[in-house]
């Protein structure tokens, strides 16, 4: 498979972006990550050992810090080739009418807002020379949202800004795709969840093969895809 050479990976320093982010050093790409938590960060850099990785401090849930971020991205980078939305979160737990108030809020900022903002950023110099871009989605958005409404709207949405940017794209060489897991198998997860039946929550390793596959010109074919990546692998 050939890699882009470039890319932004959102998200990078939790468990699914860290095995995107692997995935794509060991394939010969160029890594650039925004970050909040310095923390995470340093853990990340440490795990990579890669000079091919940059990490630059941004807040990518508004528009204005993630133009900033986008711009020095591509600066580090030299170029842009491909963007994954990794970068998301989950509230549930509770039914509609008794959910957290701001829950809507906090899901539409993060788990569509920052995918938006860094589109939008970054859309200018894709159209350069071409390229993909993936996000993660949810499963749970399609098939059962139940308990979990904010998050599952907030996904759905996400869903729908892939499909149409990847119909206003076409013709003009960016592809749009997301990939929709169910349960990851993260450490977080498993100590949220000890007693639950695991074998069929997805290893965060399987979903990046598939994004990295989706970001790689041998997926050129494919665009306006929710690919379903909730199985082992």
């Amino acid at each position: 498979m050939k890699a882009p050479a470039a890319v932004i990976v959102t998200g990078g320093t939790g468990a699914l972006g860290r095995a995107v982010v692997a995935h794509l050093l060991a394939a010969g790409s160029r890594v650039a990550v925004p970050y909040r938590d310095e923390k995470g960060w340093r853990a990340l850099q440490q795990e990579a050992r890669s000079e091919r990785l940059v990490g630059l401090s941004a807040r990518i849930d508004d528009a204005q810090g993630a133009a900033r971020f986008v711009q020095a991205a591509v600066a580090a980078l030299g170029a842009l080739d491909a963007v994954a939305l990794v970068a998301g979160a989950w509230a549930g737990g509770a039914r509609f009418e008794s959910a957290a108030a701001d829950d809507w809020e906090r899901m539409l900022r993060q788990n569509l807002d920052t995918a938006a903002h860094v589109c939008r950023a970054a859309l200018p110099h894709l159209l350069v020379r071409g390229g993909s871009v993936v996000a993660v989605g949810s499963r749970a958005a399609e098939t059962d949202g139940s308990g979990m409404a904010a998050y599952a709207v907030a996904k759905s949405a996400l869903h729908a800004l892939v499909r149409v940017l990847a119909l206003e794209n076409r013709g003009r060489g960016v592809r749009f795709n997301a990939v929709l897991p169910g349960t990851i198998d993260t450490d977080a997860n498993r100590r949220a969840m000890p007693d639950a039946d695991r074998s069929s929550w997805t290893p965060p390793e399987a979903i990046a093969r598939t994004i990295a596959f989706l970001l790689s010109p041998d997926s050129a074919p494919v665009s306006g895809a929710l690919v379903p990546v909730d199985g082992r692998g």
